[in-house]
């Protein structure tokens, strides 16, 4: 066994403290919200210093939250805006990445370098708001959708994926008869489940998290997706609107704590479904970045 010398010792307990800082500046905001959201209001207002566990115990926010019609809606649309999405995004990013990945295609490299060039040029927000505008898209669901079909880093991810499976597979199923399509769904696709999890992870968490071009496109408080609406209970402290359809409206206890309770519901889906797909998510991308 060889025996680490005195600097190999110091760089890793530097590195040691380093990660170990690092991991407590991370999760320490959110240990702060999700006690924040179980502690007691009054008592959670009256507190001084670091919150390390829930100052008292109550669930009333989360009823709170959890009855809300407003909430409710607001996770149904977003399921809404995530399910059909999905289905568009890999779709149209499976097409185009299958294509852009064929040898032979005509006028392949100008393609490719537009396409590439929208990653680092863009026409701007006021451009961007009069396109969907001009599509009748505002004040629709389809606006958080449609404008957003592509991802072109995720599309460039599955080219460079396609284009490491063996050419073989290609020119035999050609030999039996097989066309373009039932090569991509029945061979290509299934060949390459850890880029189309990690795909379905980006853009589901893009969905989820997404609130800017609701607050920009939406003026129908009953479309709005989850995340604007908590947005809206954060920073307009829009509590009120939440506690008077519920008996907690006489309860100082619940006004503190609904916003924590609030980011809780609406972040907790997308983490309980990460780790599902965590194991899927470095060799995804890894496999996906070794050949351009």
């Amino acid at each position: 066994m060889i025996k680490a010398s005195l600097g190999e010792r110091v760089f890793d307990i530097c590195n040691s403290i380093i990660m170990v800082l690092m991991i407590i500046l991370t999760l320490y905001p959110m240990l702060y919200i999700l006690f924040s959201s179980l502690s007691n209001g009054n008592r959670l207002v009256s507190f001084n210093g670091i919150l390390l566990w829930p100052q008292g115990f109550s669930l009333a926010a989360y009823k709170a939250v959890l009855n809300n019609p407003v909430i409710l809606t607001g996770f149904k649309n977003t399921l809404f805006i995530l399910a059909v999405g999905l289905v568009i995004n890999m779709t149209l990013t499976a097409l185009g990445a299958y294509f852009l990945s064929r040898e032979g295609v005509m006028l392949q490299k100008p393609i490719m370098f537009f396409i590439v060039f929208t990653m680092f040029f863009q026409g701007g927000l006021v451009p961007f708001y009069l396109i969907v505008k001009s599509y009748g898209l505002l004040d629709s669901l389809w606006a958080l959708i449609l404008p957003t079909a592509v991802s072109t880093f995720n599309l460039i991810i599955m080219r460079t994926y396609f284009m490491a499976i063996p050419k073989e597979l290609e020119e035999s199923a050609f030999l039996d008869g097989a066309g373009h399509f039932t090569i991509l769904f029945r061979i290509f696709i299934p060949l390459s489940m850890p880029v189309v999890a990690v795909l379905i992870l980006y853009y589901g968490v893009g969905h989820w998290n997404s609130w800017f071009n609701a607050m920009l496109f939406l003026r129908d408080q009953s479309l709005f997706p989850i995340q604007l609406v908590v947005r809206n209970i954060i920073l307009e402290n829009d509590n009120a609107s939440m506690l008077g359809t519920t008996t907690l409206l006489h309860s100082r206890d619940v006004t503190e704590t609904l916003k924590y309770a609030a980011i809780i519901v609406s972040t907790a889906p997308i983490l309980l479904l990460y780790p599902f797909l965590q194991k899927y998510f470095v060799k995804g991308v890894m496999v996906g970045a070794l050949k351009g």
